[in-house]
């Protein structure tokens, strides 16, 4: 099946301790590159994140942004082994400077320590996040494969115009040579006397051979057909695509060269046309 670089997933979760919410974005890119916009209190996922995606996706340039936003109305408590250590330093101090004064409560809880604000579990929030990336992960793979099936079945309509196109010429190939030979011997009908009718036949053969492009259309039909072996595979096939996508163009310019009446122009412009259409959904394609 072909899958799309290019699609969007996002999944959410709130909580007593806060909410989050990821995004995972993928657009068209020669090779999988990677970026991360992660909270600092989670920057440890990044590495986990970074193998899932590598062992799920093979090519594009995939941006994952996490959200974190914590809870408001954080609990404060005291920090009982600090303001331990504090009251015995202070001891000291009392023992040493008998006539010294003493803090009072408030500004014990203003020492440096003593008073800390109980934040969210971060071990309770990092594996939200990370079934949360699961998810999210699953949603941008099934966008791409339906994205990618949406290219395939564009691409074959055109991979169809391109068949009816050969069978056009192929059909009229015969008629087509026909004509040529006819219309090279009445402007030749004037010097015909002048010239050696065995040397005239060579050269009328040799005309015909370069105006005959039946190798060029039978090139066609295979490399459509090998586009379409190709559409039906599993993996990434867009390099493989794009270069089909190259010979098919070389033929069609070879068809175009070799036109010598207005059918065959016509087919080889509509060609082009059709093959740079696939190719512009090609470079889309994983």
């Amino acid at each position: 099946m072909v899958h799309s670089m290019t699609a969007f997933a996002r999944a959410s979760r709130e909580a007593d301790w806060g909410s989050l919410e990821l995004e995972l974005r993928s657009v068209n890119q020669r090779y999988l590159d990677l970026h991360f916009r992660l909270p600092e209190t989670l920057r440890g996922l990044e590495p986990g994140y970074r193998d899932a995606l590598r062992q799920r996706l093979n090519r594009g340039k995939v941006e994952c942004t996490l959200r974190f936003v914590p809870a408001s109305g954080e609990a404060l408590s005291v920090n009982a082994k600090r303001l331990t250590g504090l009251a015995n330093a202070l001891t000291e101090v009392r023992r040493t400077l008998p006539e010294a004064a003493m803090p009072d409560a408030l500004a014990l809880l203003d020492h440096p320590g003593v008073l800390k604000a109980d934040g969210p579990d971060i071990d309770v929030v990092t594996e939200s996040a990370q079934a949360l990336f699961t998810e999210a992960l699953e949603a941008l793979v099934e966008a791409r494969a339906r994205e990618g099936a949406e290219l395939a079945a564009l691409i074959r309509s055109r991979l169809a115009a391109v068949r009816e196109q050969v069978g056009e010429v192929q059909a009229l190939l015969p008629e087509i040579l026909k004509r040529q030979r006819a219309q090279l011997l009445e402007r030749l009908e004037t010097v015909r006397a002048e010239l050696d009718p065995q040397r005239l036949e060579a050269e009328l053969t040799l005309m015909a051979q370069k105006a005959d492009v039946d190798e060029e259309l039978d090139r066609l039909t295979t490399h459509v057909g090998e586009v379409e072996r190709q559409l039906t595979l599993t993996g990434p096939v867009g390099r493989r695509l794009d270069f089909l996508m190259q010979e098919l163009n070389r033929e069609a310019n070879t068809l175009s060269s070799k036109s010598v009446v207005a059918e065959t122009t016509r087919s080889a412009v509509e060609l082009k046309v059709l093959i740079e259409q696939m190719r512009e959904q090609i470079q889309n394609i994983e």
